[in-house]
């Protein structure tokens, strides 16, 4: 719980006798390679704290084609967010890229804290202000920025993952084709 602490109190300072509360709600539980967090078509019940592991949240198309919407890298909180605060099925799937460890905890248990805790509650909207600006960003740099920009700024964001994670996630994640991720490499290895 110490790596959990650490984390959340860099977000957003929580009393001592907030986090022996907080804490009870949580259970540790493994991911193997390849598993689920969440799925698609689900109603989301669990929020997590990623303490080890790489994740990520996709979604297929009508077509079937997966796109890479994010990368969690520990440490991170991980959870399929729009479901657990619409109550509606979750669309994007948050499956294990490595083996992983998550301190998981049932949303609503949290959510019952916030009355009575409210630099918990505090706590929960600066995650929610992060993740919504992260997403902006990322809209921006896709829609304003070509595969090279985009592809140096995936490497610095997250620059423990190339090796270890398939490179067609990767290029899922730039919205670019392997093909095209593989050009991208090529060109950096020569500047």
């Amino acid at each position: 719980m110490k790596e959990f602490k650490e984390y959340i109190n860099k977000i957003s300072l929580v009393k001592e006798d907030t986090f022996e509360e907080l804490q009870k709600c949580f259970k540790l539980i493994e991911l193997k390679k390849n598993d689920f967090f969440v799925r698609e078509g689900v109603y989301a019940q669990q929020i997590g704290f990623l303490k080890k592991g790489i994740m990520r949240a996709f979604f297929l198309n009508k077509a079937g084609k997966e796109y890479s919407k994010q990368f969690f890298v520990a440490p991170s909180i991980v959870g399929a967010y729009t479901s657990l605060l619409t109550k509606q099925p979750n669309r994007i799937a948050q499956q294990a890229l490595t083996d992983c460890q998550i301190l998981v905890a049932d949303f609503i248990k949290i959510e019952a804290l916030y009355d009575k805790y409210h630099d918990l509650e505090r706590l929960g909207r600066r995650i929610a202000e992060y993740y919504f600006l992260e997403k902006e960003q990322k809209e921006i740099e896709m829609a304003l920025l070509d595969a090279d920009k985009r592809y140096l700024l995936m490497r610095d964001k997250f620059p423990t993952i190339e090796s270890i994670i398939p490179q067609y996630y990767i290029a899922s994640y730039l919205g670019i084709s392997a093909t095209q991720l593989s050009r991208v490499r090529k060109k950096m290895s020569q500047t």
